[in-house]
């Protein structure tokens, strides 16, 4: 094996240790706060949307345009997001919504880091747990 394959191969497994990582922080959070979306969804989201992300730079040669990827790895974590939504008894309350958040924001954070984008990532995912950390206020 080449000298080149190795760095890729340290690059890329660098990259997805980094997503699962930042996902499973973001996920201990959402498990400590007893969500229905925790460590392991938010980690294997981090982890997919990286592994995609990873796939589409490095696997087809030049051949799709990575952010055509980035496009469909929202689209479909949304659909995902949209299933921990539901509503309350009599359908005045909708709950789910910052779990539904944290999941795509979970994404977001696997793609940077798929990307190779290691500050973007580690400030998004910093950023995505300080503010899951805020308090609710409530009127």
């Amino acid at each position: 094996m080449s000298p080149w394959l190795d760095i890729i191969w340290l690059d890329v497994t660098l990259r997805l240790m980094l997503a699962i990582a930042l996902g499973a922080v973001i996920g201990y959070q959402r498990e400590r706060a007893s969500k229905a979306a925790g460590l392991r969804t938010h980690t294997l989201i981090s982890l997919g949307a990286a592994v995609f992300t990873v796939v589409s730079i490095f696997g087809f040669s030049g051949a799709v345009d990575p952010s055509r990827v980035a496009a469909g790895v929202v689209a479909g974590v949304g659909f995902i997001g949209a299933g921990v939504i539901f509503r309350g008894m009599g359908g005045d309350r909708v709950a789910g919504l910052t779990t539904a958040a944290s999941i795509w924001a979970s994404a977001a954070v696997g793609l940077a880091a798929g990307a190779g984008m290691w500050l973007v990532a580690i400030i998004a995912g910093l950023a995505t747990v300080g503010i899951l950390l805020v308090p609710r206020v409530r009127g």
